[in-house]
């Protein structure tokens, strides 16, 4: 192989002997940009070098699931995008591309989405994907506690079946318009049968297999999708991994050729090998939220002025330096920095400036207790989670800095009282909580009156009508982040990534998306697969 190259290069700069007759140009170091020109009678196969075999060795904990339905396991769920296909996967710019949905059709209302099912799909084990195994795996999903926060809006899924196309596919009926619904769909297909299996198969490029204690992904010679893909290797060695240091060890000096890490966590690993990094939105999202049902500080519209201005006496940067090694996205809207939804301009209206949080806040008196002292603002904290503590304690420092007393709760999973139970228990004044956003940002599970995150009077039919109205039309979203900035019974703080580390070289065209580390696509778009619009 090494000899071919020679060759090649040898008779390459001899034609370019010949062909230079002007002034010899200084040679620069090459930037690959993707727009290298090609002559129109050449054959890209012929000219593209052949690679080497690959090999990869990635990390593997077997005493997690590996169900994607149910894993959780940051782990183990890299290995998914290999094993299992979506009928869509999201790119990081959030653009849903068809993977095994051959065409839709949306109703005129955005109420109604029919997806059909590529007749050419099949699972690794030769049998066709059917509209039965995809209605079957989103009726799991949708009870699925990583999933199901996702699926608040749909009201019915049936199969379908078009005579014209010959497909089979499912149907979805909404509660509300949904403009970007599809964004939602790359939740991995398996088969009716095996949704509750320990290794259900999968339509991916590769198939799970064990064998005496080794672990490894096979690459299937008769993949279904036949799709260039980040990885080249035709077997995959697993490496039994389940804890930090472990992985920082085989990734730095060993084998592993890749880790992804959330930095939000303390047990998040830094490395020092010479390595690639992208930065990839994952959800995550930390907050203030006020107690304006039964708080003697906040109820009955008390101190608006106080809750109105606490988005300016948070120093969001600084907190992440800090707590979090600088490696989170401060935000001051109610969607990710890294997402189209952020407005920049709006969000540097409510952006950190204790100077305007003085004079907005001017006149707060604190509250006495029985001995006549302030009474503190109680921040209520999940204590389990070492850096969301450290975090709390300096928001309660700053504001006790800045003339309103504050003070931690701090409970958790070993405490007398759970963290649950006194959250629930609506006896505190604002908490730093931390929840995972739906990839389009939907925060109708704040405000619907029956949502999860609804706790503390946060429900709101004017809020949750504009989170409809922003559902329905994308464009709404700037209206629906000042309408909630204002309001003030949510603050935002910052929203976390995952970290993605490839050792340099490893891998060809990695592009990794939410969930979605070794993404690809098949070429198609939304657009050129969309039918004629159904008219209700």
């Amino acid at each position: 192989m090494k000899k071919t190259l020679t060759l090649l290069l040898v008779f390459s700069m001899a034609l370019g002997m010949l062909a230079g007759c002007g002034k010899p140009k200084e040679q620069e170091a090459y930037v690959p940009t993707g727009d290298a020109l090609v002559m129109s009678d050449d054959d890209l196969a012929t000219i593209e070098p052949e690679k080497e075999p690959q090999s990869l060795t990635l990390a593997y904990d077997p005493k997690r699931s590996m169900n994607p339905l149910t894993a959780n396991n940051i782990t183990n769920r890299v290995l998914f995008s290999l094993i299992y296909q979506g009928l869509f996967a999201v790119s990081n710019e959030r653009e849903p591309m068809p993977i095994l949905c051959s065409h839709y059709q949306v109703s005129s209302d955005n109420r109604i989405y029919t997806y059909y099912i590529d007749k050419d799909a099949r699972f690794s084990d030769g049998t066709p994907v059917t509209a039965n195994d995809v209605l079957a795996t989103y009726e799991s999903a949708r009870k699925s506690m990583y999933y199901k926060g996702r699926f608040v809006h749909v009201g019915a899924i049936e199969t379908v079946i078009d005579e014209n196309l010959g497909e089979e596919g499912v149907k979805f009926t909404l509660n509300t318009a949904y403009q970007d619904f599809s964004m939602l769909l790359d939740v991995p297909i398996l088969k009716a049968s095996q949704l509750e299996d320990d290794f259900p198969l999968g339509s991916g490029p590769y198939v799970f297999n064990e064998n005496g204690g080794n672990w490894t992904l096979n690459r299937l010679p008769n993949w279904w999708c036949n799709q260039k893909i980040p990885v080249r290797a035709e077997v995959i060695k697993l490496m039994e991994i389940n804890d930090q240091a472990t992985f920082r060890d085989e990734f730095e000096f060993g084998d592993v050729g890749l880790a992804v890490a959330n930095p939000l966590s303390d047990s998040f690993a830094e490395y020092r090998c010479d390595f690639e990094l992208w930065n990839v939105d994952n959800g995550y999202f930390m907050y203030l939220g006020l107690n304006i049902l039964s708080s003697d500080y906040f109820k009955d519209d008390k101190n608006m002025n106080l809750r109105k201005s606490l988005t300016y006496a948070l120093n969001r940067e600084k907190i992440i330096e800090e707590n979090f090694r600088g490696m989170a996205y401060p935000a001051t809207l109610l969607a990710s920095p890294g997402s189209p939804y952020y407005n920049q301009s709006l969000a540097e209206r409510y952006a950190y400036d204790d100077l305007k949080f003085l004079e907005k806040a001017g006149g707060f008196q604190p509250l006495k207790d029985d001995k006549h002292n302030d009474r503190k603002l109680r921040l209520l904290v999940n204590c389990d989670d070492s850096a969301r503590l450290r975090t709390a304690r300096d928001i309660a420092h700053t504001l006790t800095d800045l003339g309103i007393p504050t003070g931690t709760l701090e409970y958790g999973s070993e405490t007398n009282v759970t963290y649950e139970q006194v959250l629930r228990s609506l006896n505190w004044d604002l908490y730093l909580g931390k929840t995972r956003l739906s990839p389009n940002m939907d925060l109708t599970p704040f405000f619907n009156g029956y949502g999860a995150l609804t706790v503390g009077g946060m429900t709101s039919d004017k809020l949750y009508g504009m989170c409809r109205e922003t559902l329905a039309d994308r464009g709404n979203y700037y209206n629906l982040h000042q309408l909630v900035a204002e309001d003030g019974r949510i603050i935002p703080l910052l929203f976390g990534y995952d970290a993605v580390y490839a050792k340099r070289g490893e891998f060809d065209g990695l592009a990794p998306s939410r969930d979605n580390v070794f993404f690809y696509t098949r070429g198609k778009t939304l657009e050129n697969i969309k039918l004629q619009t159904v008219i209700d």
